[in-house]
């Protein structure tokens, strides 16, 4: 429905243009850590126990994996020095045996948890948009709908993989490394011990670098929801950038954001690219600590050929999780990022909330009264003041007045779009903020000029105002909207598909179905909204027919710009600057010769009737 008010302010964006200039913002770290991996880890609960054995098998994967190390050092001083063939080919089958365990358990552990991630994923999933229809309108007016899809797609999938695959390597890596110190202290404890050395700069590069990944990554993660939103943009009004030549301009556009996206993302992956490296070099520098301090016990004969062995595959399974503590590390900073933003979202708190005794309402007469309505969609700014009317039921209230004057506004408000900052609207006596919005809004039907149609067939684009209607009773909406002739000479009818927002029909074609719709809802009262102003005559005809099928025996709301569709209205409420300046029927505000004389007459010079 288009507004006719003064929009609330957009947040900044990062984006050129007029949404956001803001170039180079930086986005501060999340208040809370660890409530927010508490909540990403409590989508896992209903699966305890099939998380219990993933770990498990993480357990015995890892200990079948330290394995082998000490039995490459019990061959080398047992058996290869001894010259014993036999006990080396028993050592060599129980690490073959060690080895072929270890990649089973791996391969069971990853199968289990990707089927328990995904199936977590697409309980948030649906979680998260059930929330969002509770959501008021004003939350989608401050939020680009790029965004929204961002942290739908790209932030649920950068969790998805954390789930997936990080929880259990972040488990196993730690669980190596707790493992590998056991066994080098159990082996050598003075060996071990100088093995230590590299170990506290490994870690300081782990922290110092992952502090800096973080809001790199979040910042990334916010830029690309933005650059989302600019591509939305850009394809829904397609045809405006080719009528007005603007590729070069949008192209243009696009290439800026794009590069804020650029930048942001160089910043966040240059800082976790340096782990991989620097590990290797600290891991190298240790296997130099490692076989200069070893090489001086063995000739001392404090430690042997195998020990040394062992030590030095054990030195470099111990740079491996560490490299990968350091990976994951960036991965679950990135989760995290995406999931403050996830959970932000679930956070909203609705505007609009039915009240604890909110009641149902049902089968209305039509009489809808407003009593000394306020309202503003920005504080301090005004768009109705004092409206208040009476419409008896089976009324056709037709609502008049230039474009920003509130006319829409009325109308959302009655639908409670939008709560009333003061007076009240009533419905047969009823007041609206003591019913259920559901059962109100199923009371009202809209016609709007900008009619919505889904991907989906015609006949499920009808049956939209009532999914449990029959084939026959969209049949005969159709029919009762004069939509039923042009639909049968689709390719398919009915089950023909539509393009997205019914593209492929024409305008006039798209209203014809948007009242069969309205047909099928059955509801009491009416809304249209300028539903005839962007067709030809001919066409304006044929719905202006199902228009007043549609309006019999209904409350209904008209507003209008070409005044010689209301000349029928019960009541013409003429609205200028958010009040009711004029009111009466269409031959008595001619007869003033007031504001509606003056607007029809610019419509209609020299027909003054």
């Amino acid at each position: 429905m288009a507004r006719q008010q003064p929009q609330p302010a957009q947040p900044s964006t990062g984006l050129p243009g007029p949404a956001g200039r803001d170039h180079g913002a930086r986005i501060e770290k999340a208040r809370d850590v660890r409530g927010t991996l508490r909540r990403l880890l409590a989508t896992l609960r209903p699966y305890k126990w099939v998380l219990v054995v993933v770990f498990v098998l993480v357990v015995v994967s890892t200990l079948l994996d330290l394995l082998a190390p000490f039995l490459m050092g019990l061959a080398i001083d047992q058996f290869i020095t001894a010259g014993d063939l036999a006990g080396l080919l028993h050592i060599a089958l129980l690490m073959l045996a060690a080895d072929l365990g270890a990649w089973l358990t791996r391969a069971g552990q990853s199968v289990v948890m990707a089927r328990v991630s995904q199936r977590a994923m697409r309980v948030l999933r649906r979680d998260l948009f059930e929330h969002l229809q509770t959501l008021s309108l004003s939350f989608f007016d401050r939020h680009p709908h790029g965004e929204l899809m961002s942290r739908l797609t790209n932030d649920l999938d950068a969790i998805s993989r954390v789930l997936a695959q990080n929880v259990t390597e972040l488990f196993s890596g730690l669980l190596t490394l707790a493992g590998i110190l056991v066994m080098m202290f159990a082996i050598n404890f003075w060996l071990a011990l100088g093995s230590m050395i590299v170990f506290p700069f490994m870690m300081w590069l782990v922290g110092f670098v992952g502090q800096r990944t973080r809001g790199g990554f979040r910042e990334y993660q916010l830029r690309i929801g933005q650059l989302n939103g600019k591509l939305e943009e850009m394809f829904s009004g397609q045809r405006v950038i080719a009528a007005f030549g603007q590729e070069a301009s949008t192209l243009a556009d696009f290439d800026a954001a794009n590069e804020v996206v650029r930048r942001v993302g160089v910043h966040a992956h240059t800082y976790s690219m340096l782990i991989p490296p620097l590990m290797g070099i600290l891991s190298n520098a240790n296997i130099a600590v490692l076989a200069g301090l070893g090489g001086w016990m063995t000739l001392r004969g404090w430690a042997t050929i195998g020990t040394l062995a062992a030590f030095y595959n054990y030195s470099r399974k111990f740079a491996a999780p560490l490299r990968q503590l350091g990976d994951l590390y960036n991965q679950i900073q990135s989760a995290l990022a995406g999931a403050e933003r996830v959970f932000e979202m679930m956070d909203e708190q609705p505007e609009l909330t039915d009240s604890p005794d909110a009641v149902v309402l049902n089968d209305v007469a039509g009489e809808v009264v407003f009593e000394h309505v306020d309202f503003s969609y920005v504080p301090g700014m005004p768009v109705l003041k004092d409206v208040s009317l009476a419409a008896k039921p089976g009324q056709t209230i037709a609502l008049v007045g230039p474009t920003g004057a509130g006319k829409t506004t009325m109308i959302n408000v009655l639908s409670r779009f939008y709560d009333l900052q003061g007076g009240a609207i009533t419905i047969d006596g009823q007041d609206i903020h003591q019913v259920q919005k559901d059962s109100l809004r199923r009371q009202l039907g809209i016609v709007l000029q900008d009619t919505f149609l889904f991907s989906q067939s015609v006949m499920e684009n009808i049956r939209y105002g009532r999914l449990d209607a029959t084939d026959e009773e969209v049949f005969a909406a159709a029919r009762l909207a004069n939509a039923d002739q042009f639909i049968r000479r689709l390719p398919q009818g009915y089950d023909t598909e539509l393009s997205e927002r019914g593209s492929n029909l024409s305008q006039g074609q798209r209203q014809l179905l948007a009242i069969a719709r309205a047909v099928l809802a059955d509801p009491g009262i009416l809304i249209l909204d300028e539903a005839t102003s962007s067709v030809d005559t001919r066409t304006e005809a044929r719905i202006q027919e199902a228009l007043l099928r549609l309006m019999k025996g209904r409350t209904s709301f008209v507003i209008a710009h070409r005044l010689s569709t209301i000349r029928n209205s019960d009541l013409v409420l003429v609205i200028n600057d958010g009040r009711i300046i004029e009111r009466g029927t269409h031959d008595e505000l001619l007869a003033q010769r007031g504001f509606y004389h003056n607007l029809y007459m610019s419509q209609f010079k020299g027909n003054a009737t």
